[in-house]
């Protein structure tokens, strides 16, 4: 008896250290490509994906020159899950384009996500202490951080590396999407750092 209930409390104890490692995620208003505003409450009872990007990063384009980015992205929106790209390069740092050359570029790339948001002076970057390129952060339907950090495991900007990696960012999401807990909540994000 003594050992059931033991086992009790120590379910109970994970739980709460669980629910106590989600953060709120921080709010933002930010425009996107076309000039329409987004904001995180728009979003409020949908699971959002933001994904840091600048894709004149190497560990970026190893993402998306294979295609693994934009699959990921058609997969999960297709599952009404809301998939937020964010550049908070600054104006005259790599990765910063004028909204004519970042819908080019989309085009070019066959971007799924729900839209790509600018970020120009680094605050919602800052806010959620973004700080390489790519850097993952999934939220929950009430608002709350379920992952944050990098999307595999195979911290390179080689392509070659995406096949076979535990992909990090699927994991979080296929739980999330079954009502299951998430393996991972924190990773160390890799690649390019963020050009504020």
């Amino acid at each position: 008896m003594k050992r059931i209930i033991t086992m009790v409390f120590t379910v109970a104890a994970l739980f709460a250290l669980s629910a106590a490692a989600q953060s709120a995620a921080p709010s933002f208003k930010l425009m996107d490509v076309d000039g329409q505003p987004h904001t995180l409450d728009q979003y409020a009872g949908k699971i959002v994906v933001l994904e840091w990007t600048n894709y004149d990063c190497p560990f970026v384009k190893k993402f998306y020159k294979t295609g693994t980015m934009q699959a990921l992205q058609k997969k999960y929106t297709g599952k009404d899950v809301v998939w937020l790209s964010v550049c908070s390069s600054a104006p005259g740092k790599q990765g910063h384009f004028s909204s004519e050359e970042w819908k080019r570029r989309m085009k070019e790339d066959g971007v799924k996500a729900s839209a790509v948001l600018l970020d120009e002076d680094g605050k919602a970057g800052r806010a959620y202490g973004a700080s390489n390129t790519p850097h993952i952060f999934v939220i929950n339907p009430e608002g709350k951080i379920i992952y944050q950090g990098a999307i595999d495991d195979k911290r390179s900007a080689d392509p070659a590396t995406v096949a076979g990696a535990r992909n990090y960012l699927v994991e979080a999401l296929d739980a999330l999407l079954t009502g299951k807990p998430v393996p991972v909540s924190e990773t160390k994000a890799y690649g390019c750092s963020v050009k504020y």
